[in-house]
């Protein structure tokens, strides 16, 4: 309940903070815990406090994949408010996935009333007794970096400061507060509480000692090596870092690249794979990469130097994690690059073996992209394209656009392929994180073009990582929001991945000789265009590979003309 001398329920007094930490969204999945919240609320509104935007999304693995998209445009922090311990549940892959991406998240959920009676809050239907959990934390602990749950409600400025604080402190991630309903029925005045903010976000910095070494290490490599996987920091550092390797002459290899460290025809850039140049190397930077090379196949040189950078170098969440650190540098990218910049700018430089080595790398870097031309150019022909076609395409398509001044992201989920796929600027190409939570690729869209409107934003998923994605969900927030999202579907009636991990294993075996592999087959196909009309989007089905190119002008136009979101469903060969 709400009342006239300052008070309103404690539910709604965390919206209020919410909105003092910078809080923009809360992306909200609500539930039988949720009427303090929702009277608190309304309660708050009426008396004109300043509160983020409460979203209703109807499954918690979008309303999480929203966050994560929301916060690799933006770069700020949202909040999920999820129902009991069913909705932490199904929020729990978006926060294995956002653990891995280092993307900070405030989740929050209700937890059942303890109390059977004599209680406002106390139990009233019998799901109270039956989402009753003694640690109802305990399956998403892991992959938080912490978790408290709500006592009494003048609690609610310390543990939202906290949370909000070691979320957003390197390595970033999601924290965790649970909710109970008694605790949040009961009423408190909101200025009563400290000022937001009592406890800043920690900044790590790279060790000065350590930074000497790296960078002599790197100015007198013979043949150094930059593997990137997860970006290259903010805008300044994305820039700096091209001219970096390029004034250093060190090729850049995007294995398993989840976003863009540098543009994909950038004369450093050498691809996805590391052969040769791992095996070659005697120096290697690893930036920000979970794991930079698969260690049975490719095995750098025993006399290499290895640097690790990134917000976590050496990866202390996972168990299991042996690559070699012979030098680590900690810090964010947007930190660490700039100060390795700077301590090799003092250095001595043979200009000459610089020019050689750049020559060399910008050759390789040229191969690599004229036969993914090639490669790309033959998949378009045939019953069904192939995605390397697609990729090629969606590229050119976005290219286009961007001359226009419009900005543009592609989300990948074993979908559009980079170096096929062209791109270029900071922010512009993201990938879905190597946990593989899937179905994040719509949501995370979603999130994205919340929080920019006008960019171009495109979700590029295969036919099952599309089901994963609670599709209909996710239609129905593109319609309720007005957000013009462009799904493209890379149908291959398959799990692909499944499939190719299978062969990959049993190169030999009798899977890789049959016709069929069992388990994978998603057929029939279900008629996706049909699930995107029925939330009023623009949708069709693309066959053939010579009338893809049109398709992709008519969805972009259609997406930022009309504002209405598409999907196309684009039907393409297995492998």
């Amino acid at each position: 309940m709400s009342s006239d001398n300052g008070k309103i329920t404690s539910g709604g007094v965390i919206f209020s903070r919410l909105r003092d930490l910078g809080v923009e969204y809360v992306f909200c999945n609500s539930g039988t815990d949720f009427p303090p919240i929702i009277e608190g609320l309304v309660a708050a509104k009426a008396k004109g406090l300043p509160l983020p935007q409460a979203i209703t999304v109807p499954h918690e693995h979008a309303a999480m994949s929203m966050a994560h998209g929301y916060y690799q445009i933006s770069g700020r922090c949202a909040a999920v408010m999820l129902h009991t311990n069913v909705g932490l549940s199904n929020g729990v892959t978006g926060a294995i996935n956002a653990a891995c991406a280092h993307v900070p998240v405030l989740m929050m959920s209700g937890r059942t009333p303890v109390t059977e009676h004599s209680r406002l809050g106390a139990r009233t239907v019998p799901i109270g007794w039956g989402q009753e959990m003694r640690d109802q934390a305990a399956m998403i602990r892991e992959c938080c970096k912490w978790e408290f749950e709500l006592k009494f409600p003048e609690q609610i400025g310390e543990h939202l400061d906290r949370a909000f604080a070691i979320s957003n402190s390197a390595p970033k991630g999601p924290s965790y507060l649970s909710l109970p309903r008694e605790t949040l029925c009961e009423d408190i005045d909101p200025a009563t509480l400290a000022p937001a903010g009592s406890i800043a976000p920690v900044r790590m910095a790279p060790d000065p000692e350590s930074l000497k070494r790296a960078a002599a290490a790197l100015a007198g490599a013979k043949a150094p090596l930059i593997v990137a996987q997860r970006g290259a920091g903010d805008e300044a550092s994305f820039r700096l870092f091209q001219k970096l390797v390029e004034d250093w002459a060190i090729p850049v290899c995007s294995y398993w690249a989840v976003e863009l460290s540098i543009p994909t025809e950038h004369p450093c850039h050498v691809g996805a794979d590391p052969s040769p140049w791992v095996e070659e190397a005697d120096v290697i930077v690893i930036l920000d990469s979970l794991a930079p090379w698969q260690p049975d196949v490719h095995k750098p040189r025993p006399d290499a130097t290895i640097i690790h950078l990134g917000p976590d170098p050496v990866f202390s969440r996972f168990p299991v994690r042996g690559f070699r650190a012979d030098i680590t540098l900690a810090g964010e990218s947007a930190d660490t690059i700039p100060a390795l910049a700077a301590a090799l700018s003092g250095l001595n430089r043979d200009e000459t073996t610089l020019a050689a080595r750049r020559k060399r790398i910008a050759a390789a870097s040229e191969a690599t992209r004229r036969k993914q031309r090639e490669i790309a150019e033959q998949g378009k022909g045939g019953p069904m394209m192939t995605k390397q076609w697609v990729s090629q395409c969606l590229g050119e398509a976005l290219a286009a656009v961007e001359k226009t001044g419009r900005k543009s992201t592609v989300y990948a989920e074993l979908g559009a392929m980079l170096g096929y796929l062209r791109r270029s600027e900071r922010n512009s190409f993201f990938q879905e994180p190597h946990s593989g939570g899937l179905g994040w690729g719509f949501g995370a869209a979603l999130g994205a073009q919340l929080a920019d409107p006008e960019r171009i934003v495109v979700a590029t998923m295969g036919d099952g990582s599309y089901m994963f994605s609670n599709p209909t969900v996710c239609h129905q927030i593109a319609e309720g929001l007005r957000l013009p999202v462009i799904t493209l579907i890379l149908n291959n009636h398959e799990w692909g991945a499944v499939r190719q991990s299978v062969v990959g294993l049993y190169p030999d075996g009798h899977a890789a000789k049959a016709n069929e592999v069992p388990l994978t087959a998603l057929t029939p196909s279900p008629d996706f265009v049909q699930t995107a009309k029925a939330s009023n989007a623009h949708a069709e089905r693309v066959e053939r590979g010579e009338e893809l190119p049109a398709a992709l002008e008519r969805a972009i136009r259609i997406a930022t003309e009309e504002r209405r979101q598409v999907l196309l469903d684009i039907q393409v060969s297995k492998g």
